[in-house]
């Protein structure tokens, strides 16, 4: 006696969605098929029939046919399968994190892939998955600068509040120097590498003609930056750069400088009683991230030193001044979005494992 084919029904939600998986063309494939022969089913049709139209055995309508009348669309999915057993566990994770506690064989400053699997007597590959799952890169770093000063938060607080809310008719100037720039010339281009890519080219050899010093004085509020190129980066220096700031604003206009603690911006108490409506704010010990003509050396640094030749410390102090000159016709002020300093800044970043 031939067998009855079980008889299937469905929701008007459930025929949407098997229409749509029938219809999709970027699901899996085989998920696809199986709604084309439930639904060919729930139109009435014959397994053989809807074998033939599909184009597959009719034991596999039936499996499909079955699956779904007993767990609707979930059936249609494939069940998990147990797999081969994991030969390395959580264990051999917890054994990797406890070595890397420990210091590295003798000669290595740290430890690495191949290290790790012969101290723990596993291979490689295991190593690295256990260090991939746990977004370990043993070859990535990073530098961190604690700072102990005892007055972090309010010289912190000062330097952010002159951000965030300047006085009323204030000038509000970060300012640093970036000594010794080296005037370094060297041998460039573009040359073709051995995969067919083209790459800027830099003679690894060059000659040195000397360095120059440079001050910038940033004006928070515009981001114009003022500019010095000096040969020494004395206190001398940085008063006489101060002197040509200060002598661009009105005499009545409060300046205040934001400052870090390098020994020549200290001990000018003689020149700041000379100029009453002038303040500095110096950020805390090791915290010069504080002070925002440090973002503009970085994008100096990029744009102007970085692949570049000198033939001279005359062509490095105009490539300076050009630059400084076409920043400023398009200068916009820095959006300072850290509005508290945590202890992030204060203590160790590196999340302990």
């Amino acid at each position: 006696m031939p067998r009855v084919a079980v008889a299937l029904s469905c929701t008007a939600e459930v025929m949407g969605e098997l229409e749509r998986l029938a219809r999709s063309r970027s699901g899996e494939v085989r998920l696809a098929e199986r709604a084309r022969i439930v639904l060919a089913c729930l139109r009435g049709k014959r397994n053989d029939q809807v074998a033939r139209e599909i184009g597959v055995r009719p034991n596999t309508v039936g499996q499909w046919r079955r699956r779904f009348a007993e767990h609707g669309l979930a059936g249609l999915r494939d069940q998990p399968r147990p797999g081969k057993p994991a030969k390395y566990g959580a264990a051999l994770r917890d054994r990797i994190l406890a070595q890397l506690e420990l210091p590295p064989p003798a000669g290595l400053a740290s430890w690495d892939g191949g290290s790790l699997a012969q101290a723990l007597g596993v291979s490689d590959d295991a190593v690295w998955r256990a260090l991939r799952k746990e977004g370990i890169q043993l070859r990535r770093h990073r530098t961190w600068c604690v700072s102990t000063d005892p007055e972090f938060a309010a010289k912190a607080a000062d330097v952010i509040g002159l951000y965030l809310n300047p006085p009323h008719n204030a000038l509000v100037l970060s300012v640093d120097e970036k000594p010794s720039i080296q005037a370094l010339e060297r041998t460039r281009g573009y040359v073709q590498t051995s995969s067919g890519k083209i790459v800027q080219g830099l003679k690894s050899t060059y000659k040195r003609h000397g360095t120059v010093n440079l001050f910038a004085a940033l004006e928070v509020a515009t981001g114009v930056i003022r500019g010095k190129t000096t040969q020494t980066k004395k206190r001398a220096d940085f008063q006489a750069f101060m002197d040509e700031v200060v002598a661009e604003q009105p005499a009545d206009r409060q300046i205040h400088v934001i400052l870090d603690n390098l020994n020549t911006h200290k001990k000018n108490d003689d020149w700041l009683a000379a100029h009453p409506n002038v303040t500095f704010h110096f950020t805390p010990t090791s915290a010069s991230w504080l002070n925002q003509v440090e973002i503009w050396f970085g994008i100096f640094q990029r744009k102007t030193l970085n692949n570049a030749s000198f033939s001279s410390v005359e062509q490095l102090t105009q490539a300076i001044h050009d630059f400084t000159a076409a920043y400023n016709d398009k200068a916009t002020p820095f959006v300072w979005r850290k509005r508290e300093v945590r202890g992030t800044q204060l203590r160790n970043t590196i999340v302990d494992l």
